[in-house]
């Protein structure tokens, strides 16, 4: 019998990206301080982060289930562009990733009892040059206020993307072939 799945995140891009594995699992509603630490490159921040929504989740279960979390961050060198909270900001961030490549990083965290699995995923993403006026009718469209990088590839920010090299859906938050190998030596495989 498979153990039971639990994703520590309620964000609805995750939720629908494990379900495209076929996986059954619950939703837990975790509280971490996501605060980066000082001289924290982005690789360690959403590693870090990871973790500690795992073994959160962990609490919430009971004993021999499985919990998956992770963390995604959006970085131009090793500056992270967070979540956009104003117009004013998002733009800001636009400027910076106009024309550029950036990287977008997952971390994926499986864990049982006193055990866990880590990975970071990196995924390379390449901007076309941005116009303001565009930058303002995206900011006004909605999807980019709770987004890392404050962009949806998934959405009407594909617009802005020319290429991408690594793993989609970890853009999207959640690198699934990296996933279904880490939840693997849980018992939980996505092919039965």
């Amino acid at each position: 019998m498979k153990p039971s799945l639990y994703l520590a995140s309620t964000s609805p891009r995750r939720r629908e990206l494990l379900q495209q594995l076929g996986l059954e699992f619950s939703v837990l509603k975790i509280d971490v301080d996501e605060t980066r630490q000082a001289g924290e490159t982005p690789e360690h921040y959403v590693q870090r982060l990871a973790q500690e929504k795992a073994r959160a989740g962990l609490v919430q279960v009971p004993a021999g289930s499985v919990v998956i979390a992770a963390d995604t961050t959006v970085a131009l060198g090793d500056a992270e562009l967070g979540k956009p909270a104003s117009e004013a900001e998002a733009m800001a961030m636009w400027t910076q990733l106009s024309g550029r490549e950036h990287r977008v990083l997952t971390g994926v965290a499986v864990a049982r009892g006193d055990e866990i699995a880590v990975q970071v995923v990196t995924t390379a993403v390449h901007f076309r040059d941005i116009a303001e006026h565009e930058m303002r009718a995206y900011w006004a469209s909605g999807e980019p206020a709770d987004k890392a990088g404050g962009y949806a590839i998934q959405g009407r920010g594909a617009v802005f993307v020319t290429g991408i090299s690594g793993s989609y859906s970890n853009v999207v938050g959640l690198p699934l072939a990296e996933t279904a190998a880490l939840l693997a030596p849980f018992g939980i495989p996505v092919w039965n």
